[in-house]
């Protein structure tokens, strides 16, 4: 299956109310978008995790050039890291939970398919935009 998303940042040990890995994607409507785990149920015999998706509120994505761009901008001339998606207090919005999931390979694939349908979409506005200056081109010159 072709990606659509962008690994942006990956990181273990992480500021969300989490002990398990965070993964931090970039995607074509140029949001940023994270999956992390976390406990709903713990027994004695087993711990149940559920698979969030979320959207990080201070960050957006330059799908096309792969640039990471804060909505509040650094200090003087401070470049932007792609580690600095993973902060103190981030603002998230979470969009989904997913109980039945296993692997965080399942909730990629879950995002990915999110952003091919997000692909389609860009490359359908596109083709209706050059179709209609197209059209417009034809109508000029027969007019003149």
């Amino acid at each position: 299956m072709e990606l659509f998303v962008k690994l942006i940042h990956q990181s273990s040990m992480t500021y969300l109310p989490s002990k398990t890995p965070v993964q931090f994607y970039g995607l074509p409507d140029g949001k940023v978008y994270l999956i992390y785990t976390r406990f709903y149920e713990v027994k004695y015999d087993r711990t149940y995790l559920e698979y969030v998706i979320a959207e990080h509120n201070e960050f957006s994505y330059d799908f096309e050039n792969d640039k990471l761009i804060p909505h509040e901008k650094p200090r003087g001339n401070t470049p932007v890291f792609n580690e600095s998606v993973d902060k103190p207090d981030p603002k998230i919005k979470i969009l989904k939970i997913y109980r039945n999931l296993s692997s965080f390979a399942q909730a990629r694939t879950i995002l990915n398919r999110k952003a091919q349908k997000m692909m389609e979409n860009i490359n359908a506005e596109r083709k209706n935009k050059i179709h209609e200056i197209s059209s417009s081109d034809n109508k000029k010159l027969a007019s003149a």
